[in-house]
């Protein structure tokens, strides 16, 4: 009976200080709901304290911190290579926003006990969540591409020197380059595991060891002429002849390996003075007009006929808007911006090696190779015109010269359609004719400025009416009648005419007065002697 009466007290009192507790704990959690809008305090995500805020509060200030944190910069490196970026640019954003829910309903879920302990664990020691990040990994390809140029160490290929008559090789040298998928997925991995926030993160990218192209073995079977030609520019402007030479300087000694395609466009641009260009004439929607690098046009259409004649893959070629006069017709190729170039590929299987230079006032391109056609086999390429269109006279008003003046602004250009034939023979004898292509060039006016300006508006006004006609015999007609030459005899004529009126006047004033019948009679007489 007395142990059963001690286990009936323990047990009591067991329940006392149970009910007790769970008593004190509704209590607390119940004055504590109170603040049950607010995170518990002693709560922190990453770096911030949260404690006492509200849910967006503590949002507000997370996204904050994660914006700054987007400002942090990365320096990426290959080898010695670097380039230095922004989170941001590498699309780096918070990812876990979530997290601000999880700091809130601490000590807000479970029931009263569990919630009661979190709170009273949150007395002595605090909670730290985590704050993670994610790079966007389309966005980080994206800057590494637009950055390859920075990153990467370009290959040196196999090379050719022609100096004096012989060929001299240049062995190449091994390049890198970003290896693009690795890397991103490096940075990602980075930023989600390892990046520990600091203010600078250096991170070397995954890289691929890019070959040179070509070898000693390939090299020294360029030995052949396949194709050459040459043009005369001697008749050039200064700053025309310039632009010849420079472009053929930038074209000179290019080694173009199998499979290979070639640009003229991509070889000499940009047209600037600090590119080696001078202004000169061009043609620009059908009329001349000065631009840096004038006269590359006879560079790339010397280079063309070498090419063709060395039976290369033409891509691209396009013809002038108007004719030219240093090569026969369909024998151009324009270059115009990046809408017309000349675009050719080596399909041959060993490199080929363009040697381009002037001479004096000539220019001429060779194409080296080795010839593997017959030795009887002969390419003849031969121009014919198939129409042809005169073109016309414009005339233009030019108000700030004086009546008398004309000049001509533009010289015509006749238009024509042409067509270019390749023949190929064969020993001495013909094996095909082909048309090789198409070429049409507009004609264009001459264009000649008249003056109109005078201080006469009714000789100004004449002329310009004249030249309204575009009839060359009107125009001459206005311009004698009225230049300063003819105003000034016509002013000289009216100024005569006036003083010979005034003389008459002084003359009759002069005679006697008829007071007789008989002076009467005689007055026929003296009208006779007059209308003499």
């Amino acid at each position: 009976m007395a142990k059963k009466k001690v286990f009936k007290i323990v047990s009591a009192v067991t329940l006392s200080l149970v009910c007790a507790t769970f008593v004190y704990a509704m209590a607390t959690v119940k004055a504590e709901d109170k603040d049950s809008e607010k995170i518990a305090q002693n709560v922190y995500i990453d770096q911030i304290d949260v404690g006492g805020m509200s849910e967006a509060e503590a949002d507000e200030a997370v996204r904050a911190y994660a914006d700054e944190l987007k400002n942090q910069t990365f320096t990426l490196t290959i080898d010695e290579k670097s380039v230095t970026t922004t989170g941001e640019q590498l699309g780096i954003d918070w990812a876990n926003p979530g997290v601000v829910k999880e700091a809130y309903d601490i000590g807000k879920t479970g029931n009263i006990i569990e919630r009661y302990k979190s709170k009273k664990d949150l007395e002595h020691e605090s909670i730290v969540l985590d704050l993670e990040f994610a790079a966007d990994r389309d966005t980080v390809k994206e800057y590494l591409k637009n950055n390859t140029e920075a990153l990467n160490q370009e290959a040196v290929n196999y090379g050719l020197k022609r100096e004096n008559g012989v060929f001299t090789m240049t062995d190449g040298q091994n390049g890198i380059a970003v290896d693009i998928d690795k890397s991103a997925d490096k940075i990602v991995e980075y930023v989600a595991s390892e990046w520990d926030r600091s203010a600078e993160t250096m991170l070397a990218l995954e890289a691929e060891v890019v070959e040179p192209e070509g070898t000693r073995e390939q090299l020294s079977r360029v030995k052949d002429v396949l194709g050459t030609f040459t043009t005369d520019f001697s008749s050039s402007s200064a700053g025309r002849a310039q632009n010849v030479r420079n472009g053929a300087s930038k074209i000179n000694g290019k080694v173009l390996y199998p499979g290979e395609q070639f640009s003229v466009y991509e070889a000499v641009n940009p047209f600037s003075a600090e590119n080696g260009y001078e202004l000169a004439g061009s043609y620009e929607n059908g009329t001349t007009v000065q631009t840096y690098g004038g006269g590359i046009c006879q560079v790339s259409s010397t280079l063309y006929n070498a090419v063709i004649r060395a039976e290369m893959q033409i891509d691209e070629r396009f013809c002038h808007s108007m004719i030219v006069s240093y090569v026969q017709p369909s024998m151009d190729a324009a270059i115009a911006g990046t809408y017309k170039d000349l675009k050719f590929t080596n399909q041959y299987d060993f490199p080929i090696y363009i040697e381009g230079y002037t001479n004096g006032g000539l220019i001429t391109f060779t194409i080296y190779g080795e010839e593997t056609r017959d030795a009887g086999r002969e390419v003849i390429f031969e121009s014919e015109t198939t129409s042809t269109t005169e073109p016309p006279t414009e005339y233009v008003i030019a108000a700030d010269q004086q009546i008398g003046y004309m000049a001509t602004q533009q010289s015509a250009h006749t238009g024509y359609t042409a067509k270019l034939w390749k023949i190929v023979k064969e020993n001495g004898v013909e094996v095909s004719r082909e048309v090789y292509n198409n070429s049409t060039y507009r004609a264009s006016a001459k264009i000649v400025a008249v003056g109109v300006a005078s201080a006469s508006e009714e000789a100004s006004a004449a002329v310009k009416k004249a030249v309204e006609s575009q009839d060359e015999a009107t125009i001459q007609a206005a311009i004698a009648a009225n230049n300063a030459e003819a105003l000034e005899q016509a002013a000289q004529e009216e100024e005569d005419a006036q003083e010979e009126s005034g003389e008459q006047e002084a003359t009759e004033d002069k005679k006697p007065p008829k007071h007789t019948e008989e002076t009467k009679d005689e007055q026929p007489k003296t009208e006779d002697a007059t209308d003499e």
